[in-house]
């Protein structure tokens, strides 16, 4: 099977055999397999993927029928639409270590929001896409409609509206892909990105009614019925880039469905992966070893467990890769 893989998965099967790198192997590996025996996949995107341009595997992930579901952070649904569009009004900044309160200051004055050494640009990526969003919004209050974060984002991006402005080859948005493929996405806490205070600001001054957003309890219903119709009786896997919300909130369906509906039949997730920099020390759930999620009642003790201490923006593309046998 590995004859057909392509020059990046050789290099990673020849040179990849310890440790860490041993890790990475053995999680995709294990993913495949997953694939190839019928089981959906979830991936779950922390920290700042969509600004790192993932797009550019993840995109292709989907595509090809890798991922059936997806839950990430606001930040994560929002920045791979401003790359989309500003891509070009985007600042580098390889030294950002070295910078000073001064220089930070000058940034915000310059209207650029730093994540590490990459600036987004406020009035080209975010303004932009507000003005865009506020329409779906404010057309959706007004008709007594109601979707979820992501539903909002796919009516923009289908509309074909946003083409004029694409900066990158589109076939690198992982959102637009997903869009096409009209994948779920689950997005906890949506509340807390840049796009969700621009909601929370129209609400504030009574323009859109707060009911036109659906919560995030609302999210956790509508996994908990995804899950029932797509585990059957292999379950799904999880892979979860960095930690948080992004994958604290989507695991726990399992148990709840189990403790708190009593269906005991579900099957528990069927297999794990995380990449994560977080060491595992006293209360740090990033940072937790995959057995302890067995006492959780989310895996069980012949699960396939791995994780991956290490930079997921070098992790996750050559995982990907192995996948796309490229």
């Amino acid at each position: 099977m590995t004859q057909s893989k392509g020059p990046v998965s050789q290099f990673i099967l020849k040179h990849y055999k310890h440790f860490n790198a041993a890790s990475l192997v053995d999680a995709a590996k294990a993913y495949e397999e997953q694939v190839r025996n019928g089981h959906k996949m979830m991936i779950t995107l922390a920290g700042a993927m969509s600004t790192a341009e993932l797009g550019k595997s993840l995109a292709e992930m989907i595509r090809r029928d890798k991922v059936d579901i997806i839950c990430c952070t606001g930040a994560n649904l929002e920045e791979d639409v401003f790359n989309l569009v500003a891509h070009n009004h985007y600042k580098r900044i390889p030294g950002y270590r070295d910078l000073s309160p001064e220089e930070e200051q000058k940034l915000l004055e310059q209207h650029y929001n730093r994540v590490t050494d990459t600036c987004i640009p406020e009035a080209e990526a975010m303004r932009q896409i507000e003005e865009h969003l506020h329409a779906v919004w404010k057309n959706a209050s007004d008709r007594g409609e109601r979707y979820f974060p992501y539903e909002y984002f796919y009516k923009i991006l289908l509309s074909g509206e946003l083409e004029a402005k694409y900066q990158i080859n589109p076939e690198d948005s992982w959102l637009l892909a997903a869009a096409e493929k009209n994948l779920p996405i689950i997005v906890p806490g949506w509340e807390d990105s840049t796009c969700g205070n621009f909601f929370a600001s129209y609400c504030i001054e009574g323009e859109i009614k707060h009911s036109a957003m659906k919560s995030g309890i609302e999210y956790m219903m509508y996994l908990a019925d995804w899950y029932q119709r797509n585990a059957g009786d292999k379950g799904v896997g999880f892979f979860q880039i960095g930690g948080g919300i992004a994958g604290d909130f989507p695991i726990c369906v399992v148990p709840m469905l189990h403790q708190d509906l009593q269906l005991e039949e579900i099957p528990m997730w069927s297999y794990f992966c995380q990449i994560s920099d977080s060491t595992t020390s006293y209360g740090s759930y990033s940072g937790a070893v995959p057995n302890e999620k067995i006492t959780w009642g989310k895996l069980n003790v012949d699960t396939p467990k791995f994780i991956i201490e290490s930079d997921a923006t070098i992790v996750a593309p050559l995982i990907f890769a192995y996948l796309l046998d490229w």
